[in-house]
C-alpha cells in the first residue's frame, strides 16, 4: 500500500468543483473485496490492498458515457474546453452533473497549474466556429442548445456571466447519476477519494462506480 500512501499524503475532504467530490484528494481506481458496515476493502488497479471508512455524508455516483446530443437544457455541466480567440469555448470534456451537485463551483475561474480555466454555469444557449488555444473548465447549468455541424453547441450561464461552448459531435460526456451507498459491493468497480488521516486511516466522502459493472472512467 505504500505507493499509494505516497501519493496521498495528509489531505482535508471538501467540496469539489469540476466533477470531483472532494477538491484536491486523489481518485483512485480500485475493486471493492469486502464490505463490513461503513468500512470497505478496496484493492487498488495497482495491486494495493486498502481498508477505507465511508464518510456519514458519502455521496456515491454512478459513472456512464452519453453522446452529446442527449444533452438538453437545464442539464448542470462541467466542462473543461480550449479557450478561442473570441473568447468561446470549444469542450475536451464535459461532465453532467446530477441534480444533487447543481451549483457546485458555479462561476468561471482561471486554473493555474494547467493553465486552464473553470467555468461553472448554467446553459443558456451556444454558437460555432471557434479555433482552440488553451483549456477551460465550465461547471453549468444548460440553458439552451443548438447544433453546430453536429456539435452540441450550449451558452453556459453562471452567476457573474455567461461562456459559449461547443461540444464535439465525436466526444464522450460522462453522466454521473447519485445513488444509494447500497450499490458498494464486492466485484464493484470504483474511483474513490480517499483522505489519508494524521493517524494513518483512511477514509473517503466519494465513490464513484460503473454502470452495470462496467470500469468507471476518470473525470
Amino acid at each position: 500500500m505504500n505507493k499509494i500512501l505516497s501519493l496521498l499524503g495528509v489531505v482535508l475532504l471538501s467540496g469539489g468543483v469540476g466533477g470531483a467530490a472532494a477538491q484536491g484528494v486523489p481518485r483512485i481506481a480500485a475493486d471493492v473485496v469486502a464490505v463490513n458496515g461503513s468500512n470497505v476493502t478496496f484493492k487498488a488497479t495497482t495491486g494495493e490492498t486498502m481498508n477505507v471508512k465511508l464518510a456519514d455524508s458519502l455521496r456515491v455516483l454512478v459513472v456512464s458515457q452519453i453522446l452529446p446530443a442527449a444533452i438538453k437544457p437545464g442539464f448542470y455541466l462541467a466542462v473543461t474546453a480550449d479557450l478561442q480567440a473570441d473568447g468561446s469555448l470549444v469542450a475536451t470534456r464535459v461532465n453532467v452533473f446530477p441534480e444533487s451537485m447543481r451549483g457546485v463551483g458555479d462561476g468561471h475561474r482561471p486554473m493555474p497549474a494547467t493553465g486552464n480555466t473553470m467555468t461553472n454555469a448554467t446553459v443558456a444557449s451556444v454558437m460555432d466556429d471557434p479555433v482552440p488555444s488553451r483549456n477551460t473548465m465550465t461547471n453549468a447549468t444548460v440553458a439552451k442548445v443548438m447544433d453546430a455541424s453536429g456539435a452540441r453547441s450550449v451558452m453556459l450561464k453562471y452567476k457573474d456571466g455567461e461562456k459559449r461552448a461547443t461540444i464535439p459531435a465525436n466526444l464522450p460526456v460522462t453522466l454521473l447519476e447519485q445513488v444509494d451507498r447500497s450499490l458498494i459491493v464486492p466485484g464493484a468497480h470504483a474511483l474513490v477519494a480517499i483522505v489519508k488521516a494524521a493517524d494513518g486511516s483512511l477514509s473517503t466522502g466519494s465513490v464513484s462506480l460503473g454502470k452495470n459493472g462496467s470500469v468507471p472512467k476518470s473525470y
